[in-house]
């Protein structure tokens, strides 16, 4: 009997392209999931679409100089064109700007509203007075108070993945303005999340979801072990679904209320349009509700929506939330800011018809348990060394051979010995061993499981030697083609979820479109002829063909370009300032100091506490150079002083100077002193 499925996969802003890290985190797993389910009979909606409300949508808005609006419909466009390209088999792709989601948003938010479930309260949020707004998420850049980063955004710390709220960060400030905002006070409607404590506790700690996987049980418990307090629902914005209350001019529905919501939005227009009823796939007991998503997004998906639809009262409630690590790339973070990234578009136009490959190297170095990093060399090697050695060596071998010694057409078989008896039914257990695998969100092991197929018909063929049989044996040589014939067709049904465009090819070369009825996932598990003797097959092609190093170095060149134009259009020559006359000047005390002792100061990543004798005294300098030097690298350097600066306290220490750095021509952090040759062309900077 086959089972209902609702698979989504995160909503992506729609304020840039996709990326491998999207697809590795993401997009990938839930294809292969989905694509699973249909293929052993279930029932599924696979759901997703464009997130188009939210800060960073309005904030590429300003850096562009068009409207959010035009954001969205450019980048909508080139996400669901790339989803299809590369062979994401979505039912239903969609857009949060849709009316049926903005309908739904708000009749959600109303339903929960008139059975009292949310607070409202008047609190004090950042504003910037030069803007004119109230500062929302990711318009507040600060210094995460749990990690020490200083690049934080005021809804999460990407660093250390705590959520956190704007005012929540140190040193705040405008990413509109740079400016630094004062707190005014606003009213908004908050999700009670400590009214929902127990019943989180009672459904992920002490219920079935010690099954998930252990980042996102850690994570979740760790939440709530904390202690949940109240979440706002609203934000102010010109930008997203407006709150259908009174008094509520100016306010709309927080991106992260509203997103999840797309999930159920995207499944009535889907519904709607092929004629089925939507109501199941979100209300009935017997739906399995799987969320695929990054572990960044696992506090949303794991206790606010589902505090969200368990306060609704009438929606299922996710049954697992497989969500991934994050993927590097070459090394280093994936950054959309900085251009760090493989960008999807690009890479389908790099390699065209090559899909495959990156769905096979994404799913092997899948960062399932922990982060992992994207290498060129590593996609080339997985191509090279598996897909073409292994895989589609076996399938080209099988079917050369096949037409050279049978005109394509699949041979009759004579007695199975004990080495074809064992290989059939290792063929046989393969779909349980994968299955097994993908059902447990293993992709990584699943993927390998299909290559050991292939493997096995390699080894089967290495064995066997039909090349060298025909000589002695047509008979004995019908039978071995035969067996390696049902390990190709096997292939064909089984990697379908992994590499579907191969998938796709080779079910064409076997011709099994012309079969009485095509091999389903049982069939390879429970019968015996799987492609049928005097069954006319196809001429060879190649299913995959081998990455020379050039292109892999055509791939990191184009790295190299992006990183160093990103760093280009971010160098900021700061203005000559206010014209000092010479008795000015006369004012500085400059003297030349010796670092006595240093040390990191804690929670930071640039600051030095340093003892310098001045000459006149030993005071403590704080300097901004941690990321440049090690304390022990500094200690006996001669430096040059400003000695006479007031004192000012930074991070609880008391600053009583400034020391005097330059950079050489190569962008290297040097110490001005009396002693050094470097050239200062480049002018003095004070730290």
């Amino acid at each position: 009997m086959s089972k209902r499925y609702t698979i989504t996969a995160a909503l992506p802003y729609t304020n840039g392209p996709i990326h491998i890290g999207h697809l590795a985190g993401v997009y990938v797993p839930a294809d292969i999931y989905a694509r699973y389910q249909r293929l052993i009979g279930n029932d599924v909606a696979f759901i997703c679409g464009s997130d188009e409300h939210g800060v960073p949508i309005t904030i590429k808005a300003k850096k562009e100089g068009v409207s959010p609006q035009d954001i969205v419909d450019k980048y909508h466009a080139i996400i669901k064109k790339s989803f299809v390209d590369f062979g994401i088999t979505f039912d239903n792709y969609s857009r949060t700007s849709a009316k049926i989601h903005h309908d739904t948003a708000q009749e959600f938010f109303k339903t929960l509203y008139d059975n009292g479930e949310f607070i409202e309260e008047v609190t004090e949020q950042l504003y910037d007075e030069e803007a004119n707004q109230f500062l929302a998420d990711r318009f507040v850049i600060g210094t995460c108070p749990k990690c020490g980063n200083e690049e934080a955004y005021g809804d999460q710390c990407e660093n250390c993945g705590s959520s956190l709220n704007a005012t929540d960060l140190i040193n705040p400030k405008s990413a509109i303005t740079g400016n630094v905002p004062t707190l005014k006070q606003t009213k908004h409607w908050f999700l009670p999340l400590d009214k929902h404590e127990a019943f989180l506790k009672e459904w992920i700690l002490k219920g079935h979801k010690k099954d998930w996987k252990p980042n996102v049980y850690g994570q979740v418990k760790s939440w709530i072990d904390d202690g949940l307090r109240p979440r706002a629902v609203t934000r102010d914005l010109d930008w997203g679904i407006p709150v259908p209350v009174e008094g509520a001019d100016g306010k709309v529905l927080y991106v992260w209320f509203d997103a999840p919501i797309g999930y159920i939005s995207a499944t009535k227009e889907w519904a709607e349009r092929v004629g089925k009823d939507w109501i199941p796939y979100w209300k009935d007991e017997n739906t399995k509700l799987v969320h695929f998503i990054g572990k960044d997004n696992i506090v949303f998906h794991c206790i606010i929506f589902p505090s969200m639809l368990k306060a609704e009262g009438t929606y299922i409630l996710p049954d697992n939330v497989p969500a991934n690590e994050f993927l590097n790339l070459e090394g280093n973070k994936l950054s959309t800011s900085k251009n760090w990234a493989v960008w999807l578009p690009d890479y389908l136009e790099d390699f065209p018809n090559q899909q495959d490959i990156l769905r096979y190297a994404l799913t092997a170095n899948a960062p399932e348990t922990k982060d992992n990093d994207f290498t060129w060399a590593d996609f080339q090697a997985r191509n090279n060394n598996e897909l073409v050695a292994i895989f589609g060596n076996f399938i080209n071998r099988v079917i050369v051979l096949t037409n050279k010694y049978y005109d394509g057409i699949i041979p009759e078989h004579s007695e199975f010995n004990n080495v074809d008896e064992e290989t059939l039914a290792a063929v046989k257990a393969f779909p349980a061993v994968i299955a097994s695998s993908i059902e447990r969100y293993r992709f990584r092991e699943a993927s390998q499981e299909l290559m050991n197929l292939a493997r096995l018909g390699n080894k089967y063929l290495a064995d066997e030697e039909p090349w060298k049989v025909i000589k002695e044996d047509e008979v004995r040589t019908k039978t071995i083609m035969y067996v390696a014939l049902q390990i190709a067709s096997a292939l064909a049904t089984l990697s379908e979820p992994f590499l579907p465009f191969t998938s796709a090819k080779l079910k064409t070369i076997l011709c099994h479109s012309e079969l009485d009825s095509e091999s389903t996932w049982s069939d390879v598990s429970s019968k015996n002829i799987l492609i049928p003797s005097g069954h006319q097959i196809g001429k060879a092609e190649l299913l995959f063909s081998k990455i020379e190093d050039k292109t892999m170095q055509a791939q990191l060149d184009k790295l190299e370009a992006s990183k160093l134009a990103n760093e280009a259009a971010n160098i900021t020559v700061e203005p000559q300032k206010d014209t000092i006359t010479f008795e000015d000047f006369t004012k500085l005390d400059i003297r030349v100091g010796t670092i006595l002792e240093a040390e990191k100061l804690p929670k930071t990543k640039k600051l030095l506490v340093l003892k310098v004798d001045t000459g006149i005294d030993v005071r403590t300098i704080v300097s901004g150079i941690a990321e440049t030097f090690t304390p022990e690298e500094v200690v006996g350097k001669k430096v040059t002083v400003l000695v006479n600066l007031a004192p000012r306290a930074l991070r609880g220490v008391e600053s009583q100077g400034m020391i005097l750095m330059t950079e050489t021509p190569e962008g290297k952090l040097v110490f001005v002193n009396p002693d050094s040759k470097t050239d200062t062309t480049n002018g003095l900077q004070i730290s």
